[in-house]
């Protein structure tokens, strides 16, 4: 798991805690039908929205936003580069026996169709219908998040709505309304919290994952296409390392230079 994001959940819920437990009385916060009312209604809501099967992935989009761990540019141009001299000293076909190592299959997938010939254009479709594909379903994920992070306000707001409804009519205890005010008022504070410091978060993570993964890919289908047409290595590193941010390039440059 990224430190960044375990720092950023604990340090917003440690900091929402401390302020509702600074007004000394936590239980004030808690209302069991305004729970209900905001966390029920945005659970169902999306089923509206999205299809079940879409719903019903939504604890795996949450762990790859929480737990993927973004594999390294730099390693993966270090080894298109590896295979690129192996096919540029003994033959595209050598490649065959190196594809038993490669744990991505996404890779195998490309290199095992230019050792078997299959003319590039297709090479090159096949490989970014799969990236599409990919950008697809994290399109998904993300727009689910950010469907809950927009619904659950809006919840919270109708739930506010009907408990000032039902306080106004029941104005014989003037001791009454400033208590039915404060109950009226947490569904609008839960469905903040549910936006703000869960979906929307997750979401805006989720969306640089996702643009890590296919910046990963766009390398890998490069690199594939390159060393397919039997480009020199150098070249292959040079047209790769231009997918690298250029503090990135420079450090490469030094080390190689060290070296």
């Amino acid at each position: 798991m990224d430190l960044g994001i375990l720092y950023g959940f604990l340090g917003t819920w440690v900091l929402l805690m401390w302020a509702l437990f600074g007004s000394g009385d936590i239980t004030m916060f808690i209302d069991q039908n305004s729970l209900i009312l905001v966390i029920g209604m945005t659970s169902t809501v999306i089923f509206f929205a999205f299809p079940a099967g879409n719903v019903k992935s939504l604890i795996k989009i949450i762990k790859r936003a929480v737990f993927f761990s973004s594999p390294s540019t730099s390693k993966l141009i270090e080894d298109m580069v590896s295979y690129a001299e192996i096919a540029r000293r003994d033959g595209i076909l050598s490649l065959e026996s190196t594809t038993k190592d490669i744990e991505d299959p996404f890779i195998v997938l490309g290199i095992q169709m230019a050792v078997d010939g299959t003319d590039p254009e297709l090479i090159e479709q096949v490989l970014t219908n799969d990236l599409e594909n990919l950008a697809d379903r994290h399109d998904v994920g993300k727009a689910l998040l950010e469907t809950i992070g927009k619904y659950a306000p809006a919840f919270g707001m109708i739930g506010t709505l009907v408990g000032l409804v039902i306080m106004l009519s029941n104005m014989d205890d003037p001791a009454a309304i400033g208590p039915g005010m404060a109950v009226a008022l947490l569904t609008t504070m839960y469905g903040a919290i549910i936006a703000n410091a869960v979906s929307l978060p997750l979401a805006d993570r989720l969306g640089r994952r996702s643009a890590e993964e296919i910046l990963y890919r766009t390398i890998i289908i490069k690199g594939v296409m390159s060393i397919q047409s039997g480009d020199n290595p150098r070249i292959v590193e040079q047209k790769l390392r231009t997918y690298l941010p250029p503090s990135e390039r420079s450090e490469e440059e030094e080390d190689k230079d060290a070296a």
